[in-house]
């Protein structure tokens, strides 16, 4: 019942920033832990970040940590990433994630049961 539409994806130079969007339908947002995962080419997908139902309880990956900021506006049904400080490792496709509430949240590709289609970050040096 839920759909997301990732958005704000693109090519930039290192160092840039990107925000990333995604839009959901069918269910408001706020009642969903929500995650960020990236797949580059050749790699396995792999987490990025998560944010819980309420925003009360942040995740993110070590290779993130103090460059992405993942936020939510559940009023207008929507999960941001904000990416900074691009580097050409970051170059992936961005996936959106969506499940049911969990005491602790979930950084496993497994654990989500909501997936948009992704949108595409390029980052050149």
């Amino acid at each position: 019942q839920v759909r997301l539409v990732e958005s704000g994806g693109g090519l930039v130079q290192a160092g840039a920033s990107l925000r990333l969007s995604c839009a959901a339908s069918g269910r408001p947002l706020s009642g969903y832990d929500m995650a960020w995962f990236r797949q580059a080419p050749g790699k396995e997908r792999e987490f990025v970040s998560a944010i819980a139902w309420d925003g009360s309880n942040i995740v993110y990956s070590d290779s993130v940590q103090g460059r992405f900021t993942i936020f939510r506006t559940n009023l207008r049904n929507t999960v941001f990433l904000q990416l900074n400080s691009l580097e050409p490792e970051d170059t992936a496709v961005y996936y959106c994630a969506a499940d049911t509430p969990h005491a602790k949240l979930r950084t496993t590709i497994l654990d989500y049961d909501y997936w948009g289609q992704g949108t595409q970050v390029t980052v050149s040096s």
